[in-house]
């Protein structure tokens, strides 16, 4: 089943760049001095966001079409974790992200450091969903 086999992709796609962020940029980031630091993270973010919110849309949208198409659960399951990083970032990193896109590098310090740090432990959490999602559409995919 089509629909099924692309939101597993779709799935990949999505934990692989999150964990990428997690395992490589973030602590190359760290390595910068305060402002530089957040003057990488910012435009970082907004490609990021860019890549990763329609994947999550797509995403759910393909595992729905594969729970309609054959009526496994597992399927729409998958879906919901997929769109769960939407009312995860809105509700729960956005805070954080608004204060940084509004600090000014030229003002950035310790607190704005924190900040990002605090950023990155929330964004795991976004890649914990994206890799429930793939276990889920494997084992989805495993039963058909």
């Amino acid at each position: 089943m089509l629909a099924g086999q692309l939101a597993l992709v779709v799935a990949a796609v999505f934990a692989g760049a999150a964990l990428y962020v997690n395992i490589a940029e973030q602590p190359a980031r760290l390595t910068l001095d305060d402002r530089s630091l957040l003057q990488q993270w910012k435009p970082s973010y907004k490609r990021g966001f860019a890549m990763q919110a329609p994947l999550a849309i797509l995403g759910f949208l393909l595992g729905v079409l594969a729970w309609w198409q054959v009526g496994g659960w597992l399927w729409l399951l998958g879906a919901v974790l997929m769109i769960a990083n939407w009312p995860y970032t809105l509700i729960g990193i956005m805070p954080t992200n608004n204060r940084l896109m509004t600090t000014d590098p030229a003002a950035a310090g310790s607190e704005t450091r924190k900040l990002i740090e605090i950023w990155a432990r929330l964004h795991a959490g976004r890649t914990g969903l994206g890799f429930a999602a793939v276990l889920i559409f494997l084992w989805a995919s495993l039963r058909q």
